[in-house]
């Protein structure tokens, strides 16, 4: 079973889903109250390198099934998880976005080959 509060455990979940793919895909996973998975949706798909990365969009979605927490989970190609300067930048407008909102981004996970980075354990959230 997976567990939304183990960056870990949501790595491994969605790591042979997206570490293969040629271009950047970004999934939410919106939450409510008690960790419960609303739904989970492929909110973008990208070119190997890029991923336009709409807020609103995101907002959109989790408005509409309630959602008090987010998680937000994409794959990077080249096979090298770190964060670029825009998924830091991104990440931030969420979690500002999110604050107006009363929801709050959990994490923001980044699949590479084998590899992941999670903003929640780098403390960067």
């Amino acid at each position: 079973r997976l567990c939304f509060d183990t960056p870990a455990t949501i790595a491994d979940y969605f790591m042979e889903e997206l570490r293969h793919k040629e271009q950047e895909h970004l999934i939410a996973l919106f939450l409510n109250t008690k960790n419960k998975l609303l739904r989970e949706k492929l909110m973008f798909k990208g070119t190997v390198n890029a991923s336009i990365i709409s807020p609103r969009e995101i907002f959109l979605e989790a408005l509409e099934v309630h959602a008090v927490q987010l998680i937000l989970v994409h794959n990077h190609p080249s096979g090298n998880p770190l964060p670029s300067r825009q998924d830091i930048e991104v990440t931030r407008k969420i979690v500002e976005g999110g604050r107006l909102l009363g929801i709050e981004l959990a994490d923001h996970i980044i699949i590479g080959d084998k590899k992941y980075f999670s903003f929640k354990e780098q403390e960067m959230l």
